[in-house]
This record gives C-alpha cells, structure tokens and sequence, in this order.
C-alpha cells in the first residue's frame, strides 16, 4: 500500500479535535440582570443571530456575529494548521516508504530472522512542507516534526522477523549456493514490533513536554488529535503494506551430490531494495 494519503489522516485529526467541543470566546457567560438588557441593546438584531462556521472544530459560545466570527477565525486558523501538518506527516511518511530497505536479514533453511530496518530520518523530511508562516506555526510544527520523527526511529529499530517461512524452497536446494531469491511478502504487521514510541498517548506527552507552554492555545487537544490521528493511521498501514522483494540467498553447506543431492540454506541472508514496503 502506498504511504497513508494526507486526506485521511487530515479527517481524522479534525474529528477527533471537533470531539472536544471546545468554545470560543474561551470562558464566555452570558450577562446576567442589567448587564443583560445592555447587552442585548448593544447589538443590531441581524448581529444577534448569526450562522455559525462549519466544519465545527470549535462552537461558538452563542449566535452572536462576534462569537460567530471568533469561531471561525479559530476554525481556518486551527483547521488549516492540522490540514497542512498532516500533509507534511504523509510526504514524510511517503518519501520514508520509497527510501526504507530491510537489512541483516539472517536465513536459515526456509526460515527469515533477524534484519533491520534503514530509513531517511523524518525530522527534516516533515518540516519541509509543515506550516511555517507565523511563529506560532513554526514552533507548534517544530515540535510535532521532533516528536514524530524520533519516535518512528525508536520505533523502527524495534522492528525485526521471527522465523518467518519467506524462502521455503531453501530448506532443500538442489545446489550449492541458493540463487537471490524474493521472499514471500508478508503485512508489515506480521513483523516483530513494539510500538509504544508511536502509541498516541506517548506521542502527545511527548509534545506537550517539548513545546513547554502550558498556556499555548488549545495545544493538549491538537497534540492529541495529532497523535491519535498518526496512531489509527499506523494501525491501518501496517495491515496492508507488504514487506516484498527481499532477496535472500546463502550457501547449503551440506550439499554433497550424489551422496546428498538436496540441502538446507545456512547461513544465508537477505536484503531487501528500497521500494520494498508496497
């Protein structure tokens, strides 16, 4: 499967921030008694009764024009952030996945274990296209790009096979040295992992730590939407990406024709070429 598309990894996010129900004006009540009836005198009614934004990332403390506007001044601001941050996750992701190989992969008849997974580092890939244009975006997308770019590479190096049947015709070879052959693919999920570096609790933390600014607006629930948005896309990826052509080969020490005509594969390995992760 390709990279995870930016489209659904944007709606995740922005479902799981609309959950929240957050407001805006922030701590707004409504006047009470005198102030009421001031209130109420202040505006024309047209300003009294608006049309809220959609798609509702935040709700509007009321109908009134101005919280109306607030609200979606915050929607583009919010929403465009999210859109474009994930957009740079998915180019990262996707320039990972055509430039990853699987290497060290130790063969032993028709049996696969071991192996490491090379990737470019994610970092720098996310911030070249992450939102950027104000301070706030730029430092908001700095700690993001940190977070998730250190945690895939935790992640990553978890990763390893345990006696997969990739290569069954090795474990009786008609030769002396089995030709380069291609594993049978299997889900990336199939492979030994520990994702907890890139479980979606982790990753919010994470950021929350980084960015050190308990009073940055709404910065827990976007870390989170962020975080959980990467988790489910994760868990998805993973199911339907196939780990292909990784060439395996070795030498079948015990081939003695025509006393043993047939033997094992021992001490062979495997490489995969980038690309591999389809």
């Amino acid at each position: 499967m390709p990279a995870p598309q930016d489209s659904v990894v944007q709606q995740l996010a922005r479902a799981k921030f609309a959950s929240f129900n957050l407001k805006v004006p922030t701590n707004w009540q409504d006047p009470q008694g005198d102030d009421a009836d001031h209130y109420d005198r202040a505006f024309k009614p047209d300003e009294k009764a608006s049309a809220p934004g959609s798609p509702p990332l935040f709700q509007a403390a009321s109908m009134n024009k101005y919280h109306t506007d607030t609200q979606k001044m915050h929607i583009a601001a919010v929403g465009g952030f999210i859109d474009g941050i994930c957009s740079a996750i998915c180019s990262a992701w996707s320039k990972w996945q055509s430039a990853a190989t699987l290497v060290g992969v130790v063969i032993a008849g028709p049996t696969a274990s071991g192996g490491q997974i090379v990737g470019p580092p994610w970092t720098p890939l996310i911030l070249a296209s992450a939102p950027k244009s104000t301070p706030m975006q730029a430092k908001y997308s700095g700690v993001v790009a940190q977070v998730i770019g250190t945690a895939w590479q935790t992640f990553t190096a978890t990763v390893k096979l345990a006696g997969l049947p990739w290569y069954p015709a090795f474990a009786l070879l008609p030769s002396a040295i089995a030709p380069p052959t291609p594993n049978i693919p299997c889900p990336f999920g199939t492979l030994v992992q520990v994702p907890v570096s890139i479980s979606a609790p982790v990753l919010k933390a994470q950021m929350v730590a980084q960015l050190a600014d308990p009073a940055a607006p709404f910065s827990s629930e976007l870390f989170e939407s962020i975080a959980e948005a990467f988790e489910k896309t994760y868990n998805s990826w993973k199911l339907s990406t196939m780990v292909t052509n990784v060439l395996g080969s070795g030498p079948v020490p015990t081939f003695a024709p025509p006393v043993v005509p047939a033997g094992p594969v021992v001490g062979g390995t495997g490489t995969m070429s980038p690309g591999g992760f389809k």
